[in-house]
């Protein structure tokens, strides 16, 4: 297969680390680049600093908030684009009412903890969610591993991304207007961006493939590397073969 030129997009208070797997599983499938988000505080500027810096073409992968901006990528240049992955991720805006409320309060809670106990507490909320699969939590490799990831983040960062968030653009126009090749792919316990709505992503996107990861919750890059960096790897040459 021909190396294609690639772009991870971390997600909220990730870094590479969160692609550390699939980094060494796809060397030499790939040019690699991995995004950093840094204080930026919108996901339509997340997209443009991609797009700046990216290849003239490449293939993208975006993880949980990743992915949204992934999509905002799109909308920009979808002609720069020859293939869409979008792992654990969502694509409606904040809801109304009172769900719209709760999510915002909820954020601004995590904000509060992480000014006053620092970003390892806002981790340690955030594993007992859980974040990753119940039956993983006790895996002290894994664990530290996204702590770690979390406290390299500030709560500047935090601030920022979550302005994002609570301002995410509605992506449901786009989805059906998408012609790349696409890889839609969640873990199938993960509680955060659940699998039903990825399979109502799957079912927008023309020609879309559906992965479900067993035994996996929200970080399935990191919880389950191996069947993550074989779907990657299928897309990847669906792709080379789409773009010969």
């Amino acid at each position: 297969m021909a190396e294609s030129n690639l772009v991870l997009v971390p997600g909220l208070l990730c870094d590479k680390d969160v692609y550390k797997p699939q980094l060494k599983a796809l060397k030499g499938l790939a040019h690699i680049q991995v995004a950093d988000h840094g204080e930026l505080d919108s996901l339509p500027a997340m997209a443009e600093a991609i797009l700046a810096k990216a290849p003239p073409t490449f293939a993208v992968v975006g993880h949980s908030m990743g992915g949204r901006v992934a999509l905002e990528v799109v909308r920009r240049a979808a002609s720069r684009v020859t293939g869409l992955a979008l792992l654990d991720t969502g694509y409606t805006p904040l809801a109304a009412g009172e769900a719209g409320a709760k999510e915002t309060a909820g954020r601004h809670q995590l904000l509060e903890l992480a000014r006053s106990a620092g970003m390892r507490a806002v981790g340690e909320r955030w594993l007992a969610i859980p974040m990753i699969h119940p039956a993983r939590l006790k895996e002290r490799t894994l664990v530290a591993a996204i702590l770690r990831m979390i406290e390299r983040r500030t709560p500047d960062q935090f601030a920022a991304q979550i302005r994002a968030l609570l301002q995410r653009p509605d992506a449901a126009a786009l989805l059906p207007m998408i012609s790349c090749p696409a890889l839609v792919l969640c873990g199938q316990e993960d509680g955060w961006a659940p699998l039903v709505n990825h399979r109502v992503m799957a079912q927008l996107i023309p020609h879309s493939t559906l992965v479900a990861v067993p035994d996996c919750g929200h970080m399935s890059t990191m919880e389950r590397p191996e069947p993550v960096n074989d779907a990657l790897r299928t897309w990847l040459a669906r792709v080379a073969r789409m773009n010969d």
